[in-house]
């Protein structure tokens, strides 16, 4: 049996997730940052949910997302509730999820064509 690699074209996928960062297509990122399948928004300012304001939620909604996962680092952890409805009163999909699954996630939604965006957290470096 031949094996060949199948590299997704035509967007940015996630390759792998470590607990302080995460490689997307090749290359290696260690802080927090936004990616939709043509590009990516790269120091997000945010640390951790707690950080999560209006300002962290326009910076994801400028990418125009039907549905933005949010990584929320090595475990599931909710934002404030006004977070999230910050995405749903402009009727914009929200799911909280730890970074592995938001990745594996984006990867299958981003591969559909699906107009996705994930924001993940990273820890700071330290």
């Amino acid at each position: 049996m031949d094996l060949s690699l199948d590299r997704p074209e035509g967007y940015l996928f996630v390759r792998r997730v470590g607990e302080r960062s995460i490689t997307v297509v090749d290359r290696e990122i260690a802080s927090s940052f936004v990616l939709a399948p043509d590009r990516m928004v790269e120091d997000w300012p945010v640390a951790d949910v707690a950080a999560l304001d209006e300002d962290a939620g326009e910076a994801v909604r400028a990418l125009q997302p039907e549905v933005v996962l949010l990584g929320t680092g090595a475990r599931q952890q909710f934002p404030a509730a006004a977070f999230l409805a910050g995405f749903l009163r402009r009727g914009i999909g929200i799911e909280v999820m730890d970074n592995a699954a938001a990745a594996r996630t984006y990867d299958l939604l981003a591969g559909e064509g699906r107009r996705v965006v994930a924001a993940f957290i990273l820890p700071p470096a330290g």
